[in-house]
């Protein structure tokens, strides 16, 4: 299939906004269709996918701008892909805002949609490239630039992403891998053990999880281990299932579930013998889902970050990133912050505590950047270490607040730290040695203190004052996307399984979450409209 633009958007004799009478063209021209077909489709860079089709001479593709915006529209008015596919053959509204009021036949059917995630998965698997990030972020600064929005004033914010799994039991657990496992032997004609044909029978799941009450949850999941055990064997011998997802999955779960002792028998780990417990595997149906605490909640799932950036009338998420959820929101800084250029004078990005760090703010300096934290996290220390001088590169103290130099200076790489020895005479005096605490010595006096505890005390200080508070009430408003997205997008019922996947609807959610603050900007730039005094 070839690559080829969608040109064809002239208005042709046969349009269907023809036939509309000029009260339902009036209705037509105010509704959201309008804003779209004028903003937001104009605005969706079809070259973007054109690496996902052949250069050959062939039939050509699905116009792709229609195919994004349909997605974009799918998710903004809550349609499935078949009520979206029978909409645009019979609403003009979306016919109209996808430009396609001229096209003899619409051009969606049952397969475009899948299709093309299908196409898209597929080129980012291979080359580790988002095409659907890369555009909705383009298409999102072309529309910042018509609601005035510079990327001067911006704040961030995550959100936990529920997976599509159901949180199993370790029994559970292992039941479903060596049960899948049995499945994929016995279509491939491999004859399973007497012991272990039972996981291929209807009803098994619960009459080994349910109904076997003469052992406990414990010993019923060792004898599925060693179940397991056995079908890994014979697989080994038969050597054709290499291949398999059932297969790799079941070999994971041994391996991070269960441990051999010396003795060489296979025995369950101890909940403190399990390594990277986040990172262990959930559920076969997502083998990519993690585990993590936050907020008081468990999350298993994934990690959604937003960039809003503000202007006088509005706000628009003008980037976005997913993970899984055990990824940090410093790295999300991080990541954010070193894909950018030069920021005007003023910029500034507003975050909670969880997004600080000294590398992070050594980064957005460099940008031209000022980067705000609002609270603060871990251990405070004394905000006398806020007036203490370093060297250029954090590693050496050049004087302390009493104003003494030491003697000499070390740093400590292993711990961060700087390493100096003062005068013994000099802070046996100083006015605040019951809250530096250095360390007398017989001859000297030693000091040990990093450039981050200085960092964290000039943060303390800083958040007492007045242009910290405004900062601060700035970086409430974007609190309001993961609700938005929770409650009006549903993100947490991605209607399927996989980072990747997940990720690629979830991109979408955000275009349609720029769709509707368009909306809400244009309506109230109506609203706001001097009106026209008529004789």
């Amino acid at each position: 299939m070839a690559f080829v633009t969608n040109d064809n958007q002239q208005l042709t004799l046969t349009d269907s906004t023809f036939n509309l009478t000029q009260r339902e063209k009036r209705v037509l021209e105010k509704s959201w269709a309008n804003t779209f077909a004028e903003k937001v489709f104009p605005a969706i860079d079809e070259s973007i996918f054109s690496v996902l089709y052949s250069d050959k001479a062939s039939r050509p593709n699905t116009p792709v701008n229609v195919i994004v915006g349909a997605l974009i529209l799918k998710e903004a008015l809550g349609d499935t892909d078949d009520e979206l596919v029978e909409a645009l053959m019979f609403d003009v509204r979306y016919q109209y805002a996808l430009h396609t009021t001229s096209f003899e036949e619409q051009p969606l059917s049952d397969r475009t949609l899948s299709r093309f995630r299908a196409r898209v998965l597929a080129y980012e698997t291979e080359h580790d490239v988002d095409l659907i990030h890369e555009c909705i972020v383009k298409m999102a600064k072309e529309i910042a630039e018509f609601m005035n929005i510079s990327p001067n004033m911006q704040r961030m914010d995550s959100l936990m992403i529920a997976a599509n799994i159901k949180n199993l039991s370790l029994l559970e657990l292992f039941y479903t891998c060596v049960a899948n496992l049995a499945k994929i032997m016995n279509q491939r004609e491999i004859t399973l053990p007497e012991e272990q044909y039972h996981y291929i029978e209807k009803d098994d799941y619960n009459r080994c999880i349910y109904h076997q009450r003469n052992l406990d949850a414990t010993e019923r999941t060792i004898v599925v281990m060693h179940d397991a055990e056995k079908l890994i064997e014979l697989c080994d011998k038969t050597g054709n299932l290499d291949d398999t997802s059932e297969y790799q999955l079941l070999i994971r779960l041994l391996k991070e579930r269960t441990i051999i002792d010396d003795d060489g028998t296979r025995r369950l780990r101890k909940k403190e013998e399990v390594e990277n417990p986040s990172e262990v595997l959930l559920n076969p149906s997502d083998p990519e889902a993690t585990f993590r605490y936050k907020a008081g909640g468990k999350n298993l799932g994934y990690v959604g970050n937003v960039v809003e950036s503000v202007g006088e009338k509005g706000s628009l998420i003008t980037d976005y990133a997913y993970e899984k959820n055990i990824y940090a929101d410093n790295q999300f800084m991080k990541d954010y912050l070193e894909q950018q250029d030069t920021f005007d004078e003023g910029a500034f990005m507003v975050a909670d505590g969880a997004y600080s760090g000294e590398t992070n703010s050594r980064i957005a300096a460099s940008h031209n950047l000022k980067l705000v934290t609002t609270n603060f996290t871990g251990r405070k220390p004394d905000e006398i270490y806020a007036d203490f001088k370093f060297s250029d590169d954090g590693h050496f103290l050049l004087e302390c607040i009493n104003g003494c130099t030491p003697e000499e200076c070390t740093y400590d790489s292993g711990n961060e730290r700087s390493v100096a020895h003062f005068k013994t005479e000099e802070c046996s005096s100083c006015p605040y040695k019951d809250r530096c605490q250095p360390r007398f010595l017989k001859t000297k006096v030693r000091k040990e203190v990093s450039w981050k505890a200085v960092g964290r005390a000039k943060q303390l200080q800083y958040m007492k004052t007045e242009e910290f508070s405004r900062y601060s009430r700035f970086r409430n408003g974007v609190e309001a996307v993961p609700s938005l997205l929770r409650r009006r997008y549903n993100v947490d019922k991605i209607p399927t399984r996989g980072k990747n996947r997940t990720r690629f609807h979830f991109g979408f959610k955000i275009a349609a979450l720029n769709f509707q603050k368009l909306l809400d900007y244009i309506n109230n730039l109506d609203n706001c409209a001097p009106k026209t005094k008529t004789a």
